[in-house]
């Protein structure tokens, strides 16, 4: 039985081994995976030690006072939030071993091939064909708002590989390598001047059937299993009181009391306390998440993020008066990850408004909290029955 004791105790012998003040940062990440101190509810072999989850804040916290270096878990977000729970969950054995170590090192960048233009909210329509041809299939198709893209090597993707069936049922889920022949990405400039997403067009891609997860037609189960952790990943993450959104809005009331209003004081008393429920909220969504795996609580946690962002940069946009008029960057750029904290109010402002769209739209998570927390009647749907290629489009 791995315990507290028993983790520090190999979280010392790390140490010992590997210095971080004289360690290659890529190197310490390495024997880090190999010792199982990664992620310790993985299995042993795979970056963890079979451990209970709620034992990470052990290592964690050793690791963080030995002033030893994380993998920039911002930047590879989408790898280790959705493409390893789900390489975990349905990848062969040959598959984790080859893809979760440079993953979750942050060697090997992940991105997320789901939405298209026509199937965004209701991502089940998707039209991306692929078609068995040998031991390969032949993907054509366009998908968009994809993150990273720009930057990753590999790819999550769901594709349509039978028209006549159910639109849910005639999905495979695959890994795309993004360096392969036909994968073409484009920026998507964002009204933020930047471009972090991308659409991504797919002209006859041949992807080996081994790099396909789950089973033949079974895509959309598999893609249930990313989609609950991307909205877990999104909307619970871990922060401290006053982090994120709620950070500089509260500053800016403390360093500028010139700039205060009753109106403005009694929204801000409101939000901060919406957010520090929303944290705790995510603390406890976390303890639950050490029993199995993540519910539809996680889309009720995504839709506090996205509403409560939104607010907040717009209250403080509202206290800074003038200046929060001003935009300091309209630089198009590529960035590899999203700081909203690092920037100016006007930059959390306008990016803040994509947080109702990106990882579930806010209206397809209150229908999902409605019917799976809730359990209200679900919304009629005349086309469930309906093969595919019948749907009008």
């Amino acid at each position: 039985m791995i315990d507290a004791a028993e983790l520090k105790r190999r979280t010392t012998k790390l140490l010992a081994a590997c210095p971080p003040a004289s360690t290659d940062r890529t190197d310490f990440l390495k024997a880090r995976f190999d010792a199982g101190l990664a992620w310790v509810h993985y299995p042993e072999g795979l970056g963890g030690l079979g451990a209970p989850r709620s034992l990470q804040a052990v290592v964690d916290a050793e690791l963080e006072a030995a002033g030893a270096p994380d993998n920039d878990p911002r930047r590879i977000g989408i790898g280790l939030g959705m493409a390893a729970p789900t390489i975990l969950g349905y990848g062969t054995e040959e598959q984790k071993g080859r893809y979760l170590r440079p993953l979750w090192v942050g060697e090997e960048v992940w991105c997320q091939l789901f939405s298209e233009p026509g199937a965004g909210s209701d991502l089940a329509a998707l039209g991306t064909r692929a078609v068995r041809v040998g031991d390969s299939w032949v993907v054509n198709g366009q998908k968009v708002w994809t993150s990273s893209a720009h930057s990753a090597r590999w790819a999550i993707l769901i594709a349509r590989t039978d028209p006549d069936v159910p639109k849910h049922q005639g999905i495979t889920y695959f890994i795309c390598d993004m360096t392969d022949p036909g994968v073409e990405v484009r920026p998507l400039r964002q009204i933020t001047g930047e471009a972090e997403f991308n659409e991504v067009f797919l002209t006859d891609v041949r992807i080996p059937d081994s790099r396909r997860l789950g089973e033949v037609g079974d895509g959309w189960r598999v893609a249930q299993t990313t989609l609950m952790n991307e909205r877990v990943s999104i909307g619970g993450m871990r922060l401290p009181r006053e982090g994120g959104m709620i950070g500089p809005a509260a500053k800016a009331w403390r360093e500028r009391p010139e700039l205060r209003t009753h109106d403005l004081h009694q929204r801000l008393l409101r939000l901060w306390v919406e957010t520090e429920v929303a944290r705790l909220t995510g603390e406890r969504l976390r303890q639950q998440l050490v029993a199995g795996q993540p519910g539809p609580e996680g889309s009720g946690m995504k839709l506090a993020f996205a509403r409560l962002n939104q607010e907040i940069s717009g209250l403080e946009v509202e206290l800074l008066g003038e200046e929060g008029l001003l935009y300091s960057d309209w630089t198009m750029r590529r960035p590899e990850l999203v700081d909203f904290t690092g920037r100016d109010a006007g930059y959390r402002y306008l990016r803040s408004k994509g947080n109702s769209i990106e990882g579930g739209t806010t209206e397809v998570l209150l229908n999902i909290v409605a019917e799976r927390v809730l359990g209200l009647p679900a919304e009629p749907r005349t086309d469930k029955d309906v093969a595919w290629k019948d749907l009008a489009r």
